[in-house]
């Protein structure tokens, strides 16, 4: 459950890795996963691991065990249980609750499609209609709209503000929990201080801030790193059927991934064990080697 009226305390680092198991971990994956991995333990922090699986149709089967398998593999290890959102419906279903009974939600009947015909942005037109639950998705009343934030490695990120000011949906019109629903409710319930992810995610990181100012808690502090893209500008994504990592010689694509990062890793390490290389990594580690671009092709 979220207090809508008490912010957290401050915390030490708490960082995450939050994959979602619709396919197995690709390169670009694991630059995100080493990240967030060598900041946390860069700063003497907690490094936790939370699978996203709240939209089953999406989901491979095997997937979630594979991507920890993989982590594993690569010297990735986390320390408290991993957290499934799949688990999680009860904290969300408290925070709905919570927002309705202060008229924080309303129920909206309109498809992508119409509101794609209408320019795009939605209008929040359902919010005077008293709609039912039923067959209609939920959205939050965000009079918030946060459009710019500071991010540790991007800088000053400013958005659409007409986007940023969307009532967005926190259940969908087939009853499955939103993305920036559980995002939020669960980097609250870990105590998440950090968050370290790909550029893809710069714009849903405004409706975040607005949700958990809305939520009358602090938000962790963002940095985004550059996405992983083919020579042809493609992202490499699950979507896109990007290959997965090798978990038999992690050696190469973790001394890849750190180049990558700009950490700038000496020629030889490539031959030492995996954890010889983490070990170097987080001693290290200086997130303002990473470049400010957005995309790097590889």
């Amino acid at each position: 459950m979220v207090n809508l009226d008490n912010k957290r305390p401050p915390l030490s680092y708490r960082g995450r890795f939050a994959p979602s198991p619709s396919g197995l971990l690709h390169f670009g994956s694991l630059v995100t996963a080493l990240a967030s991995y060598l900041d946390a333990k860069h700063h003497h922090g907690t490094w936790l691991v939370r699978i996203e699986d709240i939209d089953p149709p999406r989901e491979l089967v095997g997937a979630s065990s594979e991507i920890l398998n993989t982590l594993e593999a690569y010297g990735l290890h986390w320390d408290e249980d991993i957290l499934y959102q799949s688990q999680q419906s009860q904290h969300y279903q408290q925070t709905l609750q919570q927002l309705a009974d202060k008229q924080l939600t309303y129920n909206c009947q309109c498809t992508r499609a119409q509101i794609k015909k209408l320019g795009g942005i939605y209008s929040s037109i359902c919010r005077a209609l008293h709609l039912p639950a039923t067959n209609n998705a939920t959205r939050l009343v965000n009079n918030v709209g946060i459009f710019e934030f500071n991010d540790t490695i991007q800088g000053q990120y400013i958005g659409d503000q007409s986007s940023a000011a969307e009532d967005f949906t926190l259940v969908r019109k087939d009853g499955l929990f939103a993305y920036q629903l559980a995002v939020v409710v669960d980097d609250i319930f870990q105590n998440i201080t950090h968050v370290v992810r790909g550029c893809d995610l710069l714009e849903p990181t405004l409706r975040q801030l607005s949700f958990f100012n809305v939520l009358n808690v602090k938000a962790p502090i963002y940095s985004h790193i550059p996405l992983a893209v083919t020579q042809d500008g493609y992202k490499l994504s699950k979507q896109n059927k990007a290959p997965a990592i090798n978990n038999k010689n992690p050696q190469p694509a973790l001394i890849a991934a750190l180049h990558y990062l700009g950490q700038n890793p000496p020629e030889d390490l490539i031959f030492e064990p995996v954890e010889s290389i983490i070990k170097w990594a987080i001693s290290h580690w200086s997130i303002s080697k990473i470049t400010q671009k957005k995309e790097i092709a590889i």
